[in-house]
């Protein structure tokens, strides 16, 4: 493990943001996975923490660790969510589902209070879909004919997984749309929502209250209402 990888340094600047006592939103994927290991070392030193996974991955991995977790039905009062992004753009919206769990991180971001979202420098644009496809999830009845209404936003790929299609934690499928730069994230998703059969899209629009930004020097914090310059280092 290099201990002073961009990855691990945006996610050791989150944990400063961790209360003494409350409930926190685990996210999922590499980045979060330092986050989730540095939530139990805080626990064994005194915090008195539950936590929520947003995916089957992330609830193993604090399962494995000592992390106690609240139910997954639900409601939950979470005080902070810490989670990754595939793609951030200067108004710090973001496309997430590279893992296939934008479903549950979206439902799991919605309940928080405050939503931290921690990335690499390689993750940022100026627009999004400039660096990622758009993932939707879409059930798997008639799920070729709604990828042929999806066709009209950009190419639509099927998400597999070897030989088969990739399920969700949800057993749902993945389409991952090649949309090109969006001008309007929050009206594609509006109209992605309109397609029967999508269940969730990987855009999240107005949902980071702090970006952090891992780099090889150190880190940096942009606050909501605010922007950055992806050339900035």
């Amino acid at each position: 493990m290099n201990l002073q990888s961009p990855k691990r340094r945006a996610a050791l600047e989150a944990l400063n943001y961790l209360p003494n006592e409350g409930v926190i939103g685990l996210g999922t994927g590499s980045t979060a996975t330092f986050f989730i290991e540095g939530v139990a070392e805080a626990i064994r030193s005194g915090r008195h923490l539950e936590c929520v996974a947003t995916s089957e991955q992330s609830r193993r991995q604090a399962l494995d660790i000592g992390i106690p977790l609240l139910d997954n039905a639900g409601p939950w009062d979470i005080d902070l969510c810490v989670d990754g992004a595939d793609e951030v753009s200067q108004e710090l919206d973001l496309i997430k589902g590279g893992g296939g769990c934008h479903l549950r991180e979206k439902i799991v971001n919605q309940s928080s209070r405050f939503n931290i979202i921690i990335v690499d420098e390689s993750k940022l644009s100026a627009k999004l879909g400039q660096l990622a496809e758009v993932p939707v999830e879409v059930v798997t009845f008639g799920h070729a004919a709604t990828r042929r209404l999806l066709q009209r936003f950009g190419k639509a790929s099927l998400r597999l997984d070897g030989a088969e299609p990739w399920r969700t934690d949800g057993g749902n499928l993945i389409y991952d749309v090649a949309v090109g730069p969006i001008a309007d994230p929050a009206g594609l998703d509006l109209e992605f929502h309109k397609v029967p059969g999508v269940v969730e899209t990987g855009l999240f629009v107005g949902r980071t209250d702090l970006l952090i930004i891992g780099s090889e020097s150190g880190t940096r914090c942009v606050q909501k209402r605010r922007s950055f310059d992806p050339a900035q280092p």
